[in-house]
Order: C-alpha cells, then structure tokens, then sequence
C-alpha cells in the first residue's frame, strides 16, 4: 500500500514538471518571436532623444500640388542694368587707380585716360585739333557779323556760323575740362559696379570702342533651357524656382519679384532645349554667370500626398520615409516618388493621408534603426 502511495506521488511529480516545462517553452517561444517581430519593423527612439535630435513629425494629408518642369540653366545679368563705357577718342588707354572686375564705381568716377600724345595718328591730338576748330569757327563768325553790316551776307549765314562757333567753343571747352595730366578721361556714365574690363592698360583703341560694362546688379534674368519635347507645356509655366550649384538654398522667382519674360518659340540652331527667361530681382546673394538646377511650375493639381525633400532617405536607390507609429516607435516605409518642385515631392504610394511622417531628423531615426545601443522597446508601461 505504502509503495502504491509512492508510486503515485512520484507520476503526479513527473506529470506537473512535465506540463511546467512545456508551458515555460511555449511562453518562451511567443516572447522570442514578438521580440523578433518588434525588432523587425519598429525602431525605438525614445521622445527626450528625438526631440534632442531635431526630430519633427508632420501628419501628411492631400492637397493642392502643381505639376513641375524639371530642368537646368543660367544666371545672367539683366540687359536693362548694363551700360557700356566707350572712348571718346582714339589714343592709348591708361587706367586711372584700380580697375578691376566687380569695383563698385559711382556716376562720374574717372576710370580711364586716353592720350595720343607721342603718337602718330590721322586725326592727330584731340585737344589741338578742337582748339584749332574752335579758333577758326570764332574767325569766321567775327567776320560774319561785319559782312552782314554790307549785306555781303544774309541773316541766315551768320546764324549758320554762329551755330558753328558755339559747336566748336563747347567741344573745345568739354576736351579741355577732361583733359587730364596723362590725357583725356573716360568716366563711368552711370553707377554701379564693374563687371567686365575690355582692354588692358597700354592698349590702343579707336573712338567709340568699348572699354568696360558696367552693372547696377539690380535685376537678374534666369534662363531656363526646356527640352523641345515639353514645348506644349511652356505656355502653362506660372513661375520657377531654382537652386544654383554653389549652394542649397531654394530660391522661388515669386519672393523676389520676378516674372517670367519671354520664351522661345522654336529650338535653337543646333540645340534640342528652347529658352525659357525670367527676370527677378538680385537680393544680392545670387552671382551671376552661376549655372542653376530649375524646377519650373506649371498648373495646379489636387489631392496630392507630398512630404518635404527633408523626409527622405535613400538606399541603393529606393526612398524611404520614416512613419511614427506611437510615441516611441517608428517604421521604415519604402515610396514611390513623383514630380518635386526642389522643396516637397509628390508620393505615388507609399504613404497615405493622416500617416505621421518625420519631416526632420529622418537620419536620426535611420541612424537608431542600425544602432545596437538602442534599448528594446517594452510596451508594459
């Protein structure tokens, strides 16, 4: 009897530390895979650490988007601003103080002198051929006036030689008052700034040749080059915005009081693009000459999904945003990209309406993701 008892206590043993072991595998394995599952699509980055890591999260929802012309082209200077500095006479040029490319220069400023003196041209020296000019204009309208006494000549006569004289007297007055020590001066006819200088010191040139341009840098023209496949769209371009290649900033033609100005109705002569101008106005910060990536706006579209350029990240070429899911976790979202006008992109799938994206930080988050010092995330608050 007593052996029985022991017997039986003995199965009841085995049987409970059986039944203990197999659930302690059971509850094992379920805890194991949901820490797997977790680690799979969640990324934990606890709210004190995003916010310290500029993390910003924006609930996405369809709007009004327009479509864009995605192309390249130039800065240049508006033809309205430019003024281009001539020689009066022909001589040898000489620079008075320091001419150089992008000198600011005031109306009036002397910046050349041209002189003949020591050489050998036709018209001879300037200065002495006006003043002969002037002395022989004053000859004969003193004469005039006597022989128009004897009526020798008419009224008419001597007004023609008065006009003559007066010419000469203020040319030669003119030369005189711009002759300087090193010869005649050449100054700027408006202010502005020097933007290119055409001849060297020590050059000779011929009256009327341009010597430097001058820009007031006020107005700038941005011309886009659109491949001619586009040209049914050009007469919907409303505006542009553009990015030059020594800098990130996105410029937008609206904000600086631009417009467009013109666009081409055909390709150019051995070129397949067809210019597109703008004109805006330089808030001092664009250079000109400076080439420009150019994403012109067209017409609007709505219900579109977007999300700032800052929202993506890429991988072998695939784009990811990262979507918030709770407070501390987020999950890695492949897209599918449309039309971008250099600041939002257009989402083709990928994300939906109301999904809370980070806008900011996204390689933050993409950085915790790969991070082994971030802790497991643990649901039992």
């Amino acid at each position: 009897m007593i052996r029985r008892d022991i017997y039986c206590s003995l199965l009841l043993v085995l049987c409970m530390a059986i039944v203990a072991s197999c659930g302690k595998k059971s509850h094992g394995h379920e805890e194991g895979d949901a820490e797997e599952h977790h680690d799979h699509d969640e990324i934990v980055l606890a709210p004190e650490k995003a916010k310290a890591a500029g993390v910003m999260v924006e609930t996405i929802k369809a709007g009004t988007f327009h479509g864009v012309i995605h192309t390249s082209g130039k800065v240049m200077a508006a033809s309205c601003d430019e003024t281009t500095v001539v020689a009066t006479i022909s001589g040898r040029v000489g620079y008075r103080g320091h001419v150089s490319e992008g000198l600011k220069v005031s109306k009036g400023a002397t910046l050349f002198t041209i002189t003949s003196a020591g050489m050998q041209v036709a018209d001879g020296d300037p200065v002495q051929r006006a003043k002969i000019e002037y002395e022989r204009a004053e000859r004969d309208y003193a004469r005039a006036q006597l022989l128009v006494k004897d009526k020798i000549v008419s009224e008419k006569d001597l007004a023609v030689a008065k006009a003559e004289y007066e010419a000469a007297r203020l040319t030669y007055t003119t030369v005189q008052h711009t002759r300087s020590a090193g010869g005649v001066i050449v100054s700027a006819p408006r202010g502005g700034y020097i933007k290119q200088c055409l001849v060297n010191e020590g050059d000779y040139v011929e009256a009327g040749q341009p010597l430097a341009i001058i820009t007031q840098n006020q107005h700038l023209y941005l011309r886009a080059e659109v491949p001619e496949r586009e040209f049914g769209e050009l007469n919907r371009i409303r505006c542009a915005k553009f990015r030059t290649s020594y800098s990130q900033k996105l410029y937008d033609i609206t904000d600086m009081g631009g417009h467009i100005q013109s666009y081409g109705r055909s390709a150019e002569v051995n070129n397949s693009y067809i210019p597109v101008i703008f004109e805006f106005n330089n808030t001092g910060d664009v250079v000109q000459g400076s080439y420009a990536e150019i994403f012109l706006i067209t017409d609007d579209r709505k219900n579109v999904i977007t999300v700032p350029l800052t929202a993506l990240t890429e991988e072998q070429g695939l784009h990811y945003v990262y979507i918030q899911i709770d407070e501390e976790g987020y999950r890695k979202q492949e897209v599918t990209l449309g039309e971008s006008d250099g600041d939002r992109v257009e989402i083709l799938s990928g994300v939906k309406a109301n999904d809370r994206v980070v806008v900011k930080g996204a390689i933050q988050v993409k950085l915790a993701s790969a991070s082994n010092a971030i802790p497991a995330h643990n649901h039992s608050h």
